[in-house]
């Protein structure tokens, strides 16, 4: 269990633009392998400063896309649009790419194209749509229970996506980083399923619940699937990518089932 805690410590830094002490690191020879197995954790932790704020926007009668806005914008603060970055890159590589390697050498560029521009505007109008209309139908105490479960769950997406596929290139971050065995894999999903039912059953309810974890589940085989065809493996913008359209379908899943 300590170890465990000290990957998801580890997990949350890599994760977050929030601050870990190094004595977490002592020891680590810096892959992020055996880390990936407490995703799901510590991306619960990182989102907890945008639940708190939705939650307490919403307990003072805040307009609740206001409320679902200012805390997208608390999440993305504090990831340091980590996903959203991956997401933008992904979009432009391979909307604008016309083969494999035209595709790569576009998610290399700094610059943001039509497609990752449409990509990050439909991500948030999404995810601020469904977590307002989660606000209207839920008390303010369990709405916030939206972003935890769909943190746990989008990031246990991330982990199986960066198991399944090989690395699309050789000298990639996401190569370097090392690549998830089955139990880091195995653990993440674990991980992911416990949080998701430990929050969304007593908040929103077993069909929310079941309707969530297919949307999730079917998403990331979607989304896995298409990155095979078009990369013939992963790279650090698709696993991003990967978060963020499970974090979207699951989000949508939710406010469609209260």
């Amino acid at each position: 269990m300590r170890e465990y805690m000290r990957d998801t410590a580890r997990a949350v830094a890599f994760l977050s633009r929030i601050p870990v002490p190094a004595s977490f690191f002592e020891g680590h020879d810096g892959t992020l392998a055996r880390v990936s197995r407490s995703f799901p954790l510590a991306g619960l932790l990182i989102v907890l400063p945008a639940a708190l704020t939705f939650g307490t926007l919403l307990a003072v009668n805040a307009d609740p896309l206001m409320a679902a806005l200012l805390a997208l914008a608390v999440q993305t603060v504090t990831t340091g649009a980590l996903h959203e970055d991956g997401l933008s890159d992904t979009a432009d590589g391979i909307g604008g790419g016309k083969d494999r390697e035209r595709a790569l050498e576009i998610m290399k560029d700094s610059r943001i194209g039509t497609y990752g521009a449409a990509a990050l505007i439909l991500s948030f109008g999404l995810r601020a749509a469904a977590l307002a209309a989660l606000a209207r139908e839920l008390p303010a105490s369990e709405a916030p229970v939206a972003i935890l479960a769909t943190a746990a769950l989008s990031r246990g997406a991330m982990v199986w996506h960066w198991y399944a596929l090989p690395p699309a290139k050789a000298d990639g971050l996401a190569a370097s980083a090392g690549k998830p065995d089955g139990d880091a894999m195995q653990l993440a999903l674990i991980a992911a399923l416990g949080l998701a039912v430990l929050l969304v059953w007593p908040a929103i309810g077993v069909p929310a619940l079941i309707g969530c974890l297919l949307a999730t589940s079917a998403a990331t085989f979607l989304a896995t699937r298409y990155v095979r065809q078009k990369l013939a493996g992963h790279t650090g913008d698709t696993i991003g990518a990967t978060q963020q359209i499970c974090e979207i379908a699951s989000l949508c899943t939710l406010a469609m089932c209260v």
